[in-house]
């Protein structure tokens, strides 16, 4: 694993990406900034982080004959990864928001953004960004936001909970490969049962912008979320369908 630290820039995820134009990039590479000036969160969100005191970096995964059919699976194995290890520090009531913001009961404290490199039906390599709120305490009054401070009550170390972090990720993206039809529909299944809202009444809001009521019962190997609706009527929605309201 290599690690390129930053003091500053637009986004770890765009560096990376201009990195990997330019040179060989190794498996595992890390790119973290100290400060990300315009950091991007999923649907052209923006990812906003007090410098030095939060852990903003993005990961270079390589893969060999991943098809591009199963890349939600990326997307699942990142988010249980990243709630392992937050699950190690005994960060309380943890959730998956779909399809992978971290959760400490309703509060906000991490967001993942994946960009993949496509050849052909197959995904050459992922650039994986991750955004987790740790030692910041102050979030201007934006709602459902905290960090495992405020949770915990504890400074933590960045470079240490990196480590950390890439550590459960290699292990996580090991047994997929050794076992890969069987560790994805194993981690899938797990990815499932830590979904917040998962089998509760909850309010959604549509692309009209219309509110209405559900229960989340399921997610397809797409990654589509799986909602049950009035007379028990089960329908998909993607990303820009479809939005969870608190």
């Amino acid at each position: 694993m290599n690690i390129i630290k930053l003091n500053a820039t637009e986004s770890t995820n765009a560096y990376l990406k201009e990195l990997l134009a330019e040179v060989m990039v190794k498996d595992f590479t890390v790119v973290v900034a100290h400060e990300q000036t315009k950091g991007r969160g999923q649907m052209g969100t923006t990812w906003e982080a007090e410098p030095g005191k939060n852990l903003t970096f993005s990961v270079l995964k390589r893969y060999e004959g991943f098809e591009v059919a199963h890349q939600f699976m990326i997307n699942v194995l990142v988010s249980m990864a990243l709630y392992e290890q937050l699950k190690k520090l005994q960060v309380p009531d943890l959730s998956i928001k779909w399809p992978n913001d971290i959760l400490s009961g309703h509060h906000k404290i991490a967001g993942i953004l994946i960009e993949n490199i496509l050849s052909g039906d197959k995904i050459q390599a992922s650039v994986i960004g991750i955004g987790l709120n740790v030692n910041q305490i102050n979030f201007n009054n934006l709602p459902n936001v905290s960090s495992l401070k405020l949770i915990l009550g504890k400074n933590l170390e960045l470079d240490e909970l990196l480590l950390s972090i890439m550590k459960t990720m290699e292990e996580t993206f090991a047994l997929l490969k050794s076992k890969r039809t069987l560790m994805r529909d194993s981690l899938l299944e797990q990815y499932k049962k830590v979904l917040f809202r998962k089998d509760k009444p909850s309010t959604f809001k549509n692309q009209d912008d219309e509110l209405f009521m559900g229960f989340i019962t399921d997610v397809s190997l797409e990654g589509k979320l799986i909602v049950t609706l009035e007379d028990d009527i089960k329908k998909e929605f993607d990303l820009k369908e479809i939005k969870l309201m608190y």
